[in-house]
């Protein structure tokens, strides 16, 4: 009798505890705010140990989210950045070696991961697509939508290289959806071309949806990166809402999709789903709220950010999709344009010049 009663003592210790913690759990499950807030933190307060770039990324962001002009030096950080890349290589446009160099270097930097295997394969039929799209088409695009105007002879070249072959192509669609897209509209931003009908046919081509059971977790997340890069491309990067007469089909996936994409897509790419129904105004549509108590439950209350889907913490390699979880959770009502650097009164003094020289037939390819 002795032993029941211990025993019944002990199952009810056992009980009240695992009651007490998942009662614990729930008072302590953190709030859309509260994640919002200790991703600010944590990347505002280290900010400027970030790289370039990737404080570029996160100024530019948070400025459009909010107005903000507490974010413009960190965005005109990545004006000069980009400004000064730009006035190094307009010189070499007409040097075939220079440019094929530089095709080199950027194809040897890629990761010798998965992605990077399939894009280095890729570009084995385009090489120096890369210096055209990666370098001088990322660089014009976003000295334009600071509001800069560029040289005739950055515009003339980038008419004169044919971008479709590239951008319809099965295999690099299957190894960069996502960027690809981001060309399209870039392209179609500085008034080059408008390939966004040829880029969608060809994607749908490489990944039709009768063959989704086939893709494997890599696949299916390149997928879902190029579906949203649609949307993202073609807003400006959170400048302006989108139709979803143009787009809706993309949201159609998503929701046919639903149980694969929030089991097999990485936090970045749930933020992005996420953010995907915000830029057509369907903020309170059931998957919006999916992807934030997924990405709540991957938040990493110590360390203050999303980790990476490996657990690593690290600010560089996951401002990325930290900036995106914070934007899901704070979605404004209006997105802020620009920034127009030089429609700003503090900060049109510290401007780089943008002067750039029309280098026509200066080079003769030995530099």
């Amino acid at each position: 009798m002795k032993k029941l009663f211990n025993a019944l003592i002990t199952s009810l210790f056992l009980f009240t505890s695992v009651c007490s913690a998942d009662s614990s759990e729930e008072v302590t499950k953190l709030s859309y705010q509260d994640v919002s807030q200790r991703i600010q933190t944590t990347f505002e307060s280290n900010l400027y140990q970030l790289p370039p770039r990737t404080q570029g990324h996160y100024g530019i962001r948070l400025y459009r989210m909010t107005g903000d002009k507490k974010y413009l030096p960190t965005a005109l950080y990545d004006y000069y950045v980009v400004s000064d890349r730009m006035h190094t290589i307009v010189p070499y446009l007409n040097d075939d070696g220079y440019i094929e160099k530089s095709s080199k270097r950027l194809t040897d930097a890629m990761s010798k991961g998965t992605r990077g295997k399939a894009r280095r394969k890729a570009l084995k039929k385009f090489p120096e697509f890369i210096f055209y799209a990666d370098e001088l088409l990322r660089y014009s695009s976003r000295l334009d939508a600071f509001g800069v105007e560029l040289p005739d002879t950055v515009l003339n070249t980038l008419k004169e290289y044919d971008f479709l072959p590239g951008l319809t192509d099965k295999t690099m669609i299957r190894a960069w959806a996502a960027q690809l897209a981001n060309y399209v509209y870039w392209l179609k931003q500085l008034g080059i071309a408008d390939y966004s009908k040829q880029y969608k046919k060809a994607f749908l081509e490489a990944y039709p949806d009768s063959e989704d059971g086939q893709l494997s977790k890599w696949h299916f997340r390149n997928k879902l990166y190029g579906l949203t890069h649609f949307i993202f491309a073609a807003s400006g990067y959170y400048q302006h809402y989108v139709s979803t007469d143009e787009f809706g089909w993309i949201l159609n996936y998503f929701e046919a999709n639903q149980a694969r994409v929030l089991k097999d897509a990485t936090d970045d790419i749930t933020a992005e789903v996420g953010i995907s129904y915000l830029l057509m105004e369907k903020k309170d549509h059931p998957l919006v709220t999916e992807t934030k108590d997924r990405l709540v439950q991957a938040f990493n209350a110590d360390a203050g950010m999303v980790p990476s889907v490996s657990g690593k913490i690290d600010l560089a390699s996951g401002e990325h999709r930290n900036v995106l979880t914070f934007m899901l959770f704070t979605w404004p009502e209006k997105m802020t344009e620009g920034p127009y650097f030089h429609e700003i009164h503090s900060v049109k003094k510290y401007l780089p010049t943008n002067e750039f020289e029309d280098y026509e037939d200066e080079t003769d390819g030995d530099h």
